[in-house]
């Protein structure tokens, strides 16, 4: 079984780094993003670029992550992973804190050096306020380099893709599966990221998911699995 979260991902979008791997819908705005591998790809890397030029953190390191499933999520976390650092689990002193604006009143119970903040913007635009103490994340991210080279696995890249490929028999994902995820009822990152990567599957994630939508959604995204609710 593959321990390092990084190999999982570049192997996920080896075969075809064009194809759709992440499909965002929000159905309370109305907003839909896809992302290919590559493009996913060039986030990650960007991310993990400003993780260690900028944060200058290093493997092993903690970040604390406030954020909803979300592509952007995808990002910070494959991010993080890639540069080998530790996800906190629970509040407490980390380096870098990641967190969405509509969280941001529980960034005290997360001390950090370095915290970013992220609208969640439907085209990744910058913010046009940041709160004070916090830097925008989607500003800040573009400047930093296309590529990265993962490091060795982080400390609990194992566990979680023991946890994803579980995950992804218990739910029934195969590889080549494109599956429709309600975030609302799988808001667990190795449910809606990590399962689906560690067995070659693509995402189509929905927030507020209408239920009428699903059907018509799942035949013009081509799904083959739907979650159970």
């Amino acid at each position: 079984m593959a321990d390092n979260i990084a190999r999982v991902f570049a192997d996920a979008i080896a075969t075809d780094p064009t194809r759709p791997l992440l499909t965002w819908y929000d159905d309370a705005t109305g907003e839909r993003t896809e992302l290919s591998g590559a493009t996913l790809a060039n986030w990650v890397a960007k991310t993990a670029n400003l993780l260690v030029d900028e944060a200058a953190v290093g493997p092993g390191d903690t970040v604390g992550v406030l954020l909803p499933p979300h592509w952007q999520t995808a990002a910070v976390l494959l991010g993080c992973w890639s540069a080998g650092l530790r996800v906190a689990a629970a509040p407490g002193d980390v380096e870098v804190l990641f967190t969405a604006v509509a969280r941001i009143d529980e960034a005290g119970a997360w001390p950090a050096g370095e915290r970013y903040v992220l609208a969640l913007d439907p085209f990744a635009l910058p913010m046009r306020q940041v709160p004070p103490g916090f830097a925008d994340y989607v500003s800040v991210v573009r400047a930093h380099g296309d590529h990265f080279t993962p490091y060795a696995a982080g400390p609990d890249d194992a566990e979680l893709l023991a946890r994803a490929s579980a995950r992804a028999g218990a739910l029934g994902i195969t590889a080549g599966d494109r599956v429709l995820v309600d975030t609302a009822a799988y808001p667990d990152p190795v449910d809606w990221l990590l399962a689906p990567l560690a067995v070659g599957a693509s995402a189509v994630l929905c927030a507020n998911l209408d239920p009428s939508r699903v059907e018509p959604r799942a035949a013009t995204e081509k799904v083959t699995r739907t979650l159970p609710r």
